[in-house]
Formats: structure tokens, C-alpha cells, sequence
């Protein structure tokens, strides 16, 4: 079986603004200000609990994770799908490919991202990060989610936008792609990313798909 496994915010749906800005307004209720740059280069990509574990030593890191999760699913009609992504995975599927969502978001977002986007049957295995041993950076999401499919990961491909997702779906042995949605090419590439893309109507993504599928040489 071959699979493609996307990551959910900033490769989906162009969220990380929103993200950002519910960082900013939660970080300044504690008397921490922060901007966007500071949201790449700290929290973008990384769990919740690690987040506030090290930018709120003294809080407790689950409830906040929740409070900052709310706070984004309020504002949800203010995240838009990437350039392409019906298409792709379309695409994908006719090619004879397992899709499969693979995130740290918690799970209540990934369901109300996915219903936003009129998605929520389209996906053959979602896996969360919160719901593993470990999240990302570490590759086992996608190693579980390549075991859940029963795919092979140098059949398969990843597209994700964060050094972290980058380096798990990488780890894991997949061809990744990664949406300069956020970050310049070169810091995605710095991160283990084979090929970067501006959106899913990428000719050099298609490429690929159509070569896994041996559609091209």
C-alpha cells in the first residue's frame, strides 16, 4: 500500500496567523509578550504541554492547552484551505494511495478543522500526536500512521510546514515535501525536507505523486 499522510496546520489550512495571534492575547493575560517571529522560531510545530511547560513553568500546562485550543476553534472561521488541497488528494486517491491526517493539534481541532473544511470522511486513518507515546519531532506518529494503513514509507510521501513535523515524517523515512506557508525554503530544507512547494498545485508535488504511482518515469 502506498500512502499520503498530511500534516493539519499550516500544510492543510493556512492557521498558523490565527495560532499566533491566540498565543499573543493568551501569553499576555500572564504579562508575556511575544510576536509572530517569536511564534516560528518558539512554538510553532511543538506541543502544547512543552509550550507552556517552558514559557509558564508555574501554570498548569493541560489547562492552558485546552484554554488556547478553545480559543482557537473560536476563530476558526478566520483559517482558509491551502491552494489545491481537494484536488491533491483527489488526486492521491485516484493514484491508489491510503490518506492519512497525522498531527499534533489535539484532537477536538483536527475534528473541527476537517468539518470547516466539509473533510471529515476524507482521511483512512488519523493519528494525534497527544495520542502517542511520543508527538513530533519524534517519528512515530507517522511510523503509526504507515502501520495503521499497512503502507510502505519509500512508496509513500509526507507534505508538512514545520521543522518538527519535518523532521518526524523524515525519521519515519518518507519522502517529505514542506509548505513554505510559514518559513523560507532554506529553513525547511535545513530541517531534512526533500523538496519544498508553495501550495498542493505544485508541479513538483504532482511529479512525485505520479512517479510513486508509476505514472511517471
Amino acid at each position: 500500500m502506498q500512502a499520503l499522510l498530511l500534516d493539519l496546520d499550516g500544510t492543510m489550512v493556512h492557521s498558523d496567523p490565527v495560532h499566533a495571534a491566540v498565543f499573543v492575547d493568551l501569553l499576555a493575560q500572564f504579562g508575556q509578550t511575544i510576536d509572530e517571529a517569536f511564534y516560528l522560531s518558539h512554538i510553532h510545530g511543538r506541543q502544547n504541554i512543552d509550550i507552556f511547560g517552558d514559557l509558564l513553568p508555574g501554570e498548569n500546562a493541560q489547562a492552558l492547552s485546552l484554554r488556547k485550543e478553545a480559543m482557537y476553534r473560536d476563530r476558526l472561521d478566520h483559517v482558509e484551505p491551502i491552494a489545491g488541497l481537494g484536488a491533491f488528494i483527489a488526486a492521491a486517491r485516484a493514484g491508489g494511495f491510503a490518506i492519512g491526517l497525522v498531527t499534533n493539534a489535539p484532537r477536538l481541532n483536527a475534528d473541527a478543522v476537517l468539518a470547516a473544511l466539509g473533510m471529515t470522511d476524507a482521511f483512512d486513518t488519523i493519528v494525534i500526536g497527544d495520542e502517542c507515546a511520543r508527538g513530533k519531532p519524534d517519528p512515530l506518529p507517522y511510523v503509526t500512521a504507515l502501520a495503521n494503513l499497512g503502507a510502505n514509507a519509500t512508496r509513500s510521501l509526507a507534505v508538512e510546514d514545520s521543522p518538527s513535523g519535518i523532521r518526524a515524517a523524515a525519521g519515519a523515512g518518507l519522502l517529505t515535501f514542506a509548505m513554505r506557508s510559514s518559513l523560507p525554503a532554506a529553513a525547511l530544507v535545513a530541517a531534512g525536507a526533500h523538496h519544498t512547494i508553495a501550495d498542493f498545485d505544485d508541479s513538483a508535488l504532482h511529479t512525485a505523486l505520479s512517479r510513486l504511482t508509476g505514472a511517471a518515469p
